[in-house]
């Protein structure tokens, strides 16, 4: 099976080229530069006037499968995935049961080989006993170790300190990487004690980010660089929320992520969308949101991802303390970070950097998010100046809503690679495509 992409703008390693791609047998046979390839090939794709990017690799999703698949489950929201131009997706451990044994995290394989349309694995998540498992698991099929600091869904909390340096430790003596979720829980629970005091039992929603506060993420990713430095584990701190955070990450082995949350939205959003993006971390204020933009520039954020996280709409009724925290958003991270392009802040290839090369060069992802000879055709076709706006209709997580319903973005995935396989197309999608099992290292 041979395909041809031409005419399109190539997008990658800071670059952006006129060109032509062409894939063989699921994989990039050659790229060229302002020529079209000769030859005869079984499917072309004219990309005048549109961009050619590696498909989207998002190191951060709750795909809610197994146990919760009333709120999603692997197939739609992989499928919501190829919709938005994402092409692998490494899904969380707080499912039902928790990813937490090496039966539990095989099994997740298992449901994904069967039902993913496009590339997955799977962090293990780490508990304050099983750090002696980490040895036991194939580190060329393994992201890395997920780490709960702080109380957030699926009651992984690690809270034992000597637990933690176990699991710093062990995840450096192994050369894993390690993702943590840091949010101070002591702090945490302060918070809404006071807040309950003053407002009762479900505070608003408004005072989300001060229940869950900068404070509280300050400590706890602190702690978490400390113990790094200490036994030089390589740290990648989730969903970086707040400006003062950004002082830690100054290169190294110890890295930070943002997601589309943050990025976006402020504290003020939430007169309007209420409780639809509550999500832990919260959304904070005006500043901390210009503070991480401007940091997917200077170097202090490495990977932009999304925190994908559904719901049934019921259960984001409430405030504060009774509303369901996550929103669905991997459908539209890319389109979202390209009107960061157009606002100015930040060029096309940086989004590239971000949410392609930066997370196949941490985890060390085998032959993917790059655009070269002989690396997997996982590709997106983009165009700019083609306004859509998001309904209902458009979305595809089971969960059938989102924050940006109403939202109108202006940059649109045409066509979506997978394997060099065309997954989605102009709206149509091949229900039938299965992903790959990505490997590492």
């Amino acid at each position: 099976m041979s395909l041809v992409i031409e005419h399109g703008r190539l997008v990658s390693e800071d670059r952006v080229f006129e060109g032509s791609i062409v894939v063989s047998d699921g994989r990039i046979a050659e790229v060229c530069e302002e020529s079209s390839p000769s030859g005869h090939y079984d499917q072309h794709i004219d990309a005048a006037g549109c961009f050619v990017l590696p498909g989207i690799i998002d190191t951060h999703v709750h795909f809610r499968e197994p146990g919760l698949t009333q709120k999603a489950d692997m197939e739609s929201e992989s499928r919501a995935a190829a919709y938005g131009g994402v092409t692998s997706f490494f899904d969380m451990p707080n499912t039902v049961p928790q990813t937490t044994t090496l039966e539990d995290w095989e099994e997740k394989f298992h449901i994904a080989s069967s039902k993913s349309h496009v590339n997955y694995s799977f962090f293990f998540g780490a508990t304050n006993d099983n750090y002696t498992l980490f040895s036991q698991l194939d580190r060329h099929r393994l992201p890395g170790i997920k780490l709960f600091m702080g109380s957030s869904t699926g009651n992984m909390l690690v809270d034992r300190y000597g637990a933690l340096l176990k699991i710093f430790e062990t995840a450096a003596k192994l050369a894993l990487p390690l993702m943590a979720h840091c949010e101070d829980t002591e702090t945490i629970n302060r918070n809404m004690e006071q807040m309950k005091k003053a407002y009762g039992p479900d505070p608003d929603v408004m005072l989300h980010p001060l229940i869950r506060s900068a404070e509280a993420c300050m400590e706890s990713s602190a702690l978490a660089v400390h113990l790094a430095r200490t036994y030089g584990t390589r740290l990648h701190v989730a969903h970086v929320s707040t400006a003062k955070e950004l002082e830690l990450f100054t290169g190294g082995n110890i890295t930070a992520e943002a997601v589309i949350a943050h990025l976006f939205f402020t504290q003020q959003d939430y007169l309007t969308k209420g409780a639809l993006i509550k999500c832990n971390p919260a959304v904070k204020t005006l500043a901390d949101r210009e503070a991480l933009r401007q940091a997917l520039t200077d170097g202090r954020i490495a990977t932009v991802a999304t925190d994908h996280a559904p719901h049934q709409l019921t259960d984001k009724q409430g405030g504060a303390a009774v509303a369901a925290s996550g929103m669905p958003m991997v459908q539209f991270s890319l389109p979202t970070m390209l009107e960061l392009v157009d606002e100015g802040v930040l060029p096309i290839e940086r989004v590239v950097d971000l949410m392609c090369h930066q997370p196949a060069r941490l985890f060390e992802v085998n032959d993917r998010g790059f655009i070269r000879p002989g690396y997997k055709a996982d590709l997106v076709v983009v165009r700019p100046e083609t306004p859509w706006t998001v309904t209902e209709e458009v979305i595809q997580s089971k969960c059938k809503w989102s924050p940006m319903t109403g939202h109108e973005y202006r940059w649109q995935v045409q066509q979506t690679l997978c394997n060099g396989h065309l997954i989605y197309n102009k709206g149509a999608f091949d229900a039938a495509s299965r992903g790959e099992e990505i490997r590492f290292r």
